[in-house]
């Protein structure tokens, strides 16, 4: 066995299971460990990608594991995320035995990320963007907004809050399977040249995170959003 090779899918194991562990803390209600679990995966999912263009490690078996990691990191660990917080919301609501029926809406998020994953897969358009919005940042958006809401539930739940998240789990998850180009954070070159946008979500993201926290990640993958929708008017 050529262990160089390896190293790509060792790390994409590693991904692998920060996605588990943010399932496992999702359901503890443990949403801070949640969230760093997913920033980990995210760092690990950008590492197996480099580590295998810097080694020429390239294999199938490295794109399937990849895959399957990130539905579990990104698609199944925001979508317990979600769970747990409509589920705290549940017991204000006002439907009845419904009421226990409304958590399952988080799952369209691994469910559509499976189909931005499939669709990735086999769509050789997307070497040096992306077409619709990447799982990792879908699942980090989801997860630190999650986080910054908990606080809130006490305060505001009820249906304007639930139909809230409902709504903007189907806008943002049909983000991903969408036609919507959106630029890589992939750097060529260090100039300013090229990677404009790239170096301002970079700077807003540090800013954002610097004064709101953990919601600064979410409003950073707002920006990444809004950045590629414009740069392509």
């Amino acid at each position: 066995m050529n262990i160089r090779k390896q190293i790509p899918n060792i790390i994409t194991c590693f991904s692998l299971l920060s996605g588990c562990i943010a399932i496992v803390m999702a359901m503890e209600g443990r949403l801070f460990a949640a969230v760093i679990a997913v920033v980990a995966a995210s760092c690990f999912d950008f590492l197996d990608g480099f580590s295998a263009r810097l080694l020429h490690a390239y294999s199938v078996t490295g794109k399937e594991l990849d895959s399957l990691s990130d539905e579990v990191s990104f698609g199944v660990a925001p979508g317990m995320i979600i769970f747990y917080l409509l589920s705290q919301i549940c017991p204000s609501l006002p439907f009845g035995t419904l009421n226990a029926f409304i958590p399952y809406f988080a799952f369209v998020i691994p469910i559509l990320s499976g189909l931005r994953l499939a669709k990735f897969n086999i769509d050789t358009r997307q070497t040096e963007s992306f077409l619709g919005l990447p799982v990792p940042a879908h699942a980090l958006f989801w997860a630190s907004l999650a986080y910054s809401l908990q606080p809130l539930i006490p305060i505001y739940s009820g249906v304007v809050l639930a139909v809230a998240l409902i709504v903007s789990i189907f806008l943002t998850s049909l983000l991903l399977v969408s036609e919507i180009p959106m630029f890589s954070m992939k750097v060529k070159s260090a100039g300013w040249k090229g990677n404009e946008l790239r170096y301002i979500l970079g700077a807003c993201g540090i800013g954002f995170i610097a004064f709101g926290g953990i919601l600064g990640i979410a409003a950073t993958i707002f920006l990444y959003v809004l950045l590629s929708i414009f740069n392509n008017k």
